[in-house]
């Protein structure tokens, strides 16, 4: 299995009601499988419209392009688990790696209160127990057709066969599990400005006039 371990905490339970709602009214979860270019999409929605995104913290090693607090916040695992003890994370996963990503509830929690529409990527999973705690949240998935992403896959990642193919076979769990999701977005081959025109369009319709430029 590619994700080895998903949850969701318990550190849920002792939010408050005005708390849930501000999540619930303020964020909204845009994800898709591997190769379905939401990571593209999410970057433009950031660019042209009031917008923030959650911020993950992550076991893993910092890459050359990355920036702490902007691609993820960096810590080593001692610390991710004590946090985990502390009931720090609202979600966390150990994925294919080996390494931990969650969020943690002053993140939510920040974004929420940010006064921009607050981004979510999470794996289908969270969208599934996110859409159990936070009924009201709003969720696009961005979808692309199963040979493109599979192309896409090969291309960026270089992967050993093996390696494919079970990542291949989670996307089509994903896939399975879009009903989880309000919105669909088609980002097949060539279709990408279209797709961030799309999702920019339905965020418009979806959040006030004040959170947006144009």
């Amino acid at each position: 299995m590619l994700l080895f371990y998903y949850s969701f905490n318990l550190i849920f339970y002792q939010m408050t009601e005005e708390e849930k709602q501000i999540i619930a009214k303020n964020i909204v979860i845009i994800s898709g499988p591997s190769g379905a270019g939401e990571d593209s999409i999410i970057r433009a929605v950031l660019k042209d419209l009031p917008a923030e995104k959650i911020i993950t913290t992550t076991t893993r090693k910092m890459r050359a392009e990355d920036k702490e607090g902007v691609s993820y916040y960096f810590v080593s695992r001692e610390e991710f688990k004590k946090g985990i003890v502390k009931n720090q994370y609202i979600e966390y996963a150990k994925e294919y790696n080996d390494n931990y990503y969650g969020v943690n509830e002053n993140e939510l929690l920040r974004v929420a209160r940010s006064g921009k529409i607050g981004i979510w990527k999470i794996e289908y999973k969270g969208v599934i127990t996110a859409k159990k705690l936070f009924p009201q949240i709003n969720a696009i998935f961005i979808n692309a057709p199963l040979e493109d992403l599979k192309r896409r896959i090969k291309k960026r990642d270089n992967l050993p066969s093996t390696y494919l193919e079970e990542r291949m076979a989670y996307t089509k769990e994903w896939l399975k599990n879009k009903s989880i999701y309000d919105y669909e977005i088609e980002n097949g081959d060539g279709n990408l400005e279209k797709a961030i025109e799309d999702c920019k369009k339905l965020l418009k319709g979806l959040y006030s006039v004040d959170k947006t430029k144009n």
